[in-house]
């Protein structure tokens, strides 16, 4: 078994952002209403496996926001420490930090000795009011720029992982600006995937939406080429992700399969708090533990 990923699911399905696309609504497994108690010892299985197979990234992320439950997250990378992984991830929307810096650089300073390496931003475009038609459309979106400055100063990386809709970053045009964004702020990782829907939804509303601003083969081929012509091809992921450097940029084109079919090889192990070790989000059968 090959494993690229070790993912850990941090606080309950409560989000503060509102995206219309949301990929937990889509698949709906193991939804989690209320702070589940930690099986710990399920938990240490799950690091030793991931141990054992050598995954060197760690990825926290939620079915909802996972930074709106700071203290587990504080839990995971206590718990972890004895295994010694050597590159630790937070996925977020990003929104407490932008909104409640002060209250969070605590946690954040903690996290940095506790071995937590980079900040990944989701995000759907460069500009703060595409976003905030995403995140935020009652409210306003953070300075982006502002808060990479502040994760920069307390030692961490970052990397924006945007995803790809029609009408947003879904051509080489925009592709190119973003690069741009990045490479200006100092972003040190760059994700682009197009927006994606699980084989079977449990939300209609959400998958129709999802469905219309999935990019065309054309278009994904199109990114592909401006990557391969203006950049150089530095690595191919386990599961299909190309990375390039693109005028010193950092960027992956990815995708959002999971499984191999044919293969022992995993994309992801998936800890759920309630217990169980999963290697695929939208399929309940893809169970280890």
């Amino acid at each position: 078994m090959k494993i690229q990923t070790f993912t850990i699911v941090a606080g309950t399905s409560a989000c503060n952002a509102k995206c219309p696309f949301c990929i937990s609504k889509m698949t709906g497994i193991n939804d989690i209403t209320k702070k589940p108690v930690v099986n710990w010892l399920n938990f240490d299985k799950a690091c030793r496996l991931a141990q054992i197979n050598n995954v060197s990234t760690v990825l926290i992320t939620g079915k909802g926001e996972p930074l709106l439950y700071p203290d587990q997250i504080t839990e995971y990378l206590e718990r972890m420490k004895k295994f010694d992984f050597p590159l630790i991830e937070v996925q977020t929307n990003g929104l407490v930090i932008g909104r409640q810096f002060d209250r969070y650089e605590s946690y954040l300073k903690k996290w940095r000795e506790l071995g937590l390496n980079t900040i990944a931003f989701s995000i759907v475009h460069y500009e703060k009011d595409k976003n905030k038609q995403i995140y935020t459309p009652d409210s306003e979106y953070i300075d982006l720029e502002e808060v990479v400055k502040k994760l920069h100063n307390l030692g961490y990386s970052v990397r924006f992982s945007c995803i790809m809709l029609k009408g947003f970053i879904d051509g080489v045009k925009e592709v190119k600006k973003l690069i741009e964004i990045a490479r200006k702020w100092g972003v040190e990782q760059l994700t682009i995937r197009s927006v994606w829907v699980p084989k079977k939804s449990e939300n209609k509303d959400v998958y129709d939406f999802t469905e219309k601003r999935i990019l065309t083969n054309k278009q994904l081929i199109d990114i592909d080429r401006f990557l391969n012509k203006g950049g150089n091809k530095i690595m191919t992921l386990d599961h299909g992700g190309i990375v390039y450097d693109y005028d010193g940029q950092n960027v992956c084109l990815s995708d959002c399969l999971t499984i191999k079919p044919d293969t022992e090889d995993l994309r992801q192990l998936i800890f759920f708090p309630d217990s169980h070790l999963r290697y695929d989000w939208q399929y309940p059968g893809a169970i280890l533990l």
